[in-house]
């Protein structure tokens, strides 16, 4: 599934490092294609504070 700069995802496992779940909700903010498919997105807290930014693959992330 492609995705689009500022479509919000869902997490579809955790990434403890990071300090994410499945199921949190983030947003994408980089569409990558080159050498892969990839997106950074950015995930916030309930203040609106940045968590995280990662880079997922397509079958990471799902529509919110």
């Amino acid at each position: 599934m492609k995705f689009n700069e500022f479509d919000a995802v869902v997490l579809l496992r955790d990434y403890q490092k990071e300090g994410l779940k499945k199921g949190d909700i983030g947003a994408v903010v980089m569409v990558h294609t080159e050498p892969n498919e990839a997106y950074e997105v950015e995930f916030v807290n309930e203040k609106g504070i940045t968590k995280a930014i990662i880079t997922l693959l397509p079958n990471e992330i799902d529509k919110a």
